[in-house]
């Protein structure tokens, strides 16, 4: 059975079966340079301690197909471009291999590395997923996942998974809470959803969320109320791609964009004391105290963010800019997408959902940019074209 990287839009149910998969299949060894090189592309280690599993003893000296990822790291502990070492990968393997094993073998380097991988089936190659410093501190995904869900139980709030993604880099996991909303008819005003209001997820209709505002005492259109929901991501990395965060991210419900808020994001470096060549065999006591860390720092976030005081404070921020008129559509979305480096594709569909969305303000561009990430199926990319959507919006309110 070949190992799953990836998923996108994932139930928590699918998200957590998967993680489990992935975890029966891990394999993490801090090796000797002199253990480790590279052969036809691929990474060998040879002369590292086997590890006990649940499947008996199982080898960790083998051959595993690296990644993107890995090959990033290799790159950067070896200081080997990484645009050329990927060309090398596609092109010249011969010369990739000289490349990583003369690196490796550099004469007065005496180093130790964390080789994150899956193992394999049978006799066949495994998957090398991450090349670390033996000083990275690792919280696995699964963990952090079960740890953030306790975390929102304890803290008493009902809220609901909205979506999950897993990459060769990171974990996302979407919180929202609809019963925690604010009001946003300055933030939304004149905005139609370019998925033509239809149903969005969650339970929440065009028409529930009619009644919802109704008994706010605000009536608008079906499929038209200008309803914010409170929320957060998740993000977590087991491979290095940056740190254990929980975002702030508020839900546009009639069309589901979301707008995560990074300055007020809460996150933990992955670095602790030096690892000793070998697996990886946590202490009970340090992996306590990391997921302690990981559950508090969740009841945090639901204290936080999960409340209308702070979702009407971000609201009231957002609406001081999103209602600058934006008078040339396509200079101003050529401008966001240059200075945001979208690709043109990018900007073509940020322009059709300006348009679609009838919002011509600056807040429409944003609305746009986060939609459009909706449409993206590369999760990293998504998540990243969506937290730039108030950098968008800045962008566009401050256009001549």
């Amino acid at each position: 059975m070949n190992t799953t990287l990836a998923t996108r839009n994932a139930s928590l149910q699918d998200l957590a079966i998967l993680l489990q998969q992935q975890h029966a299949r891990k394999l993490d060894v801090v090796a000797p340079a002199a253990a480790i090189r590279a052969e036809s592309a691929r990474l060998a280690l040879s002369g590292t301690e086997a590890q006990l599993t649940a499947d008996g003893v199982t080898a960790t000296d083998g051959v595993y197909t690296p990644t993107e990822v890995l090959d990033e790291g290799l790159a950067a502990k070896l200081s080997i471009p990484a645009g050329y070492l990927r060309r090398l990968r596609e092109r010249r393997p011969d010369l990739y291999d000289a490349n990583v094993n003369g690196w490796l073998r550099d004469p007065g380097e005496d180093r130790s590395f964390l080789v994150r991988a899956f193992r394999g089936d049978g006799d066949g190659p495994g998957i090398a997923r991450a090349f670390l410093s033996d000083r990275y501190g690792i919280v696995d995904n699964l963990d952090v996942l079960m740890a953030a869900l306790d975390g929102v139980r304890r803290a008493g709030v009902e809220a609901n998974i909205d979506g999950c993604d897993l990459t060769e880099r990171r974990m996302y996991v979407r919180v929202v809470a609809p019963q925690i909303k604010a009001f946003a008819p300055d933030l939304l005003a004149g905005y139609r959803s370019p998925w033509g209001g239809q149903h969005v997820g969650n339970g929440w209709t065009p028409e529930r969320v009619a009644r919802a505002a109704q008994r706010e005492g605000q009536a608008y259109n079906a499929g038209d109320e200008p309803i914010v929901f409170a929320g957060f991501e998740i993000t977590n990395s087991e491979v290095g791609n940056g740190r254990f965060t929980i975002t702030p991210r508020l839900t546009v419900e009639i069309c589901g964009n979301g707008l995560t808020i990074t300055a007020d994001a809460l996150s933990k470096v992955h670095v602790g004391g030096r690892l000793d060549e070998g697996v990886i065999k946590w202490s009970r006591e340090t992996e306590q105290r990391a997921l302690e860390l990981v559950t508090a720092q969740s009841r945090d976030a639901v204290e936080h963010y999960l409340n209308a005081d702070y979702v009407t404070a971000k609201v009231t921020e957002i609406e001081a800019k999103a209602g600058r008129p934006v008078t040339d559509a396509v200079k101003t979305v050529e401008l966001v997408s240059k200075t945001l480096s979208f690709t043109p594709e990018q900007q073509n569909t940020i322009l059709d959902h300006f348009i679609r969305g009838g919002q011509l303000t600056a807040g429409g561009i944003m609305q746009a940019v986060t939609s459009t990430a909706q449409t993206i199926t590369d999760a990293d990319a998504a998540h990243g074209m969506e937290a730039a959507g108030l950098r968008a919006l800045e962008i566009a309110a401050t256009a001549r």
